[in-house]
């Protein structure tokens, strides 16, 4: 049995979590990974070893995910505003042995649209005022990472995760 492997980026208030658990529930024999598990800390401390221990979570979980036969479809969502970490977990992985295909997906939205979800989350006490500067400044990044763009300004996030599945293998 061919695998398939997703990896889903996208800024910060984009739709990525709401959009693989539609992808999740669509896909046959699935399971799903919000990157941001492995990394639910209070206080959110950002240094280069809480990055590397992040990482090492992510791949962790993947892995186990990738070589356990219950399992066809894959799916990590998390930022992933670099190819560097793209790269990295793939690196990291059993790709090649568990006959994994890999599809990279990044979610992106208009600029106005991204800050109106933002606001709604800055409102309902979910996300610090930061968050929208963070987001648009990392959306541009999203352009360059030669992964399938997926634009879901206009689009619910069952429309999105259809046209993810739709497009698959």
């Amino acid at each position: 049995m061919t695998k398939t492997l997703y990896l889903i980026g996208g800024p910060m208030g984009v739709g990525k979590t709401t959009v693989c658990r539609e992808l999740n529930r669509m896909l046959p024999a699935s399971v799903m990974l919000d990157g941001d598990w492995c990394w639910c800390a209070d206080p959110f401390q950002v240094t280069e070893e809480t990055k590397r221990m992040v990482l090492d979570n992510i791949c962790h979980l993947l892995s186990n995910f990738l070589c356990c036969g219950a399992y066809e479809n894959v799916i990590l969502c998390w930022v992933m505003h670099e190819r560097t970490i793209i790269d990295e977990i793939l690196g990291r992985l059993p790709i090649e042995e568990c006959d994994a295909d890999v599809r990279t997906v990044s979610l992106v939205a208009h600029e106005d649209e991204l800050c109106h979800r933002i606001e709604g989350d800055v409102r309902a006490g979910t996300r610090d005022e930061g968050a929208v500067a963070r987001s648009l400044s990392y959306l541009p990044r999203y352009r360059d990472l030669g992964t399938e763009l997926v634009d879901t300004t206009s689009l619910t996030p069952r429309e999105v995760a259809a046209r993810i599945a739709k497009t698959r293998g």
